[in-house]
């Protein structure tokens, strides 16, 4: 039997299974804040995050993990385990990708890297399937195969709570954040391909979040997939919230609710609310 290491990153939302998984790790991106660095979910927080940007001097900026710092979690595997398949941020979103893919060539582990072309919860809901597939005793290629092609039948959509802090982070170009910020126009954000873009245009999050759940319903009708994952910033309550407004439309599916964390939050802000699933998953 092959021993098998899971690896992702910090962007994952880990829920209790996986929180105590003995075969999972995670490798954490950074966050500099004034000039002070904190690795995301150990030394910061989103909560601790949001409330240190109310008197921060400077945007807060975020970074990858090192390429050595792959390299040392896969050297210490190495001791362990026989192969590593690691799961990580979409490569569009962030250079998490890469960076294990460079230490790839530095260990004498086998290490495949995946590119979720995702992030959080959605992001863990893959790692999970690859795991069970595993389990059942699924090849390595035959998993990569199929958590690739389940990956490709994503859709997510996103209400995006700071367009600024999107903007400063690089992550929306001058027309877009013009477009919401100016023209009080609220864009719902899609991730297609891995990288974010603007699906729509709408002039109300009332408005946005009926049109997205019209999205929900034309997937629902023709793939009936059973789980979605709302995604929000900081406010648990509102994701709760339309949580209880979907179950009344949605009976038959499993709605689960999953914070961003502090990286995605110091791009999106503290109300930002989103909905994603897989058209793919069984």
């Amino acid at each position: 039997m092959v021993k098998t290491a899971w690896v992702t990153d910090s962007t994952a939302f880990l829920d209790d299974e996986l929180k105590n998984h003995p075969d999972l790790y995670t490798v954490p991106l950074s966050i500099v804040l004034d000039g002070e660095e904190f690795l995301d979910g150990i030394d910061l927080t989103a909560g601790q995050l949001f409330e240190k940007l109310k008197t921060s001097k400077n945007p807060p900026k975020t970074s990858q993990p090192s390429v050595g710092s792959f390299q040392a979690m896969y050297e210490r595997l190495e001791k362990e385990y026989d192969q590593v398949i690691s799961v990580l941020i979409s490569e569009k979103l962030s250079g998490t990708v890469s960076s294990s893919g460079q230490a790839a060539k530095l260990v004498s582990i086998p290490v495949t890297t995946i590119d979720s072309k995702i992030l959080t919860y959605p992001l863990t809901a893959l790692i999970k399937k690859g795991m069970k597939m595993l389990s059942e005793g699924k090849s390595l290629e035959d998993v990569v195969d199929g958590l690739e092609t389940i990956r490709d039948t994503n859709e997510t959509y996103v209400l995006v709570g700071s367009l600024e802090q999107l903007h400063r982070g690089g992550r929306m170009s001058e027309l877009q954040f013009f477009l919401g910020s100016m023209l009080n126009v609220k864009p719902i954000i899609s991730i297609e391909e891995g990288a974010l873009s603007v699906k729509e245009k709408v002039r109300s999050e009332k408005k946005a979040k009926e049109k997205i759940v019209e999205y929900l319903r034309l997937s629902y009708e023709k793939y009936r997939m059973k789980e979605v994952y709302i995604l929000y910033g900081l406010h648990g309550e509102q994701a709760e919230n339309w949580k209880n407004e979907l179950s009344t439309q949605f009976p038959d599916l499993t709605i689960l609710c999953c914070p961003l964390g502090a990286v995605i939050g110091v791009h999106a802000g503290e109300n930002t609310l989103g909905i994603s699933w897989f058209n793919g998953m069984e």
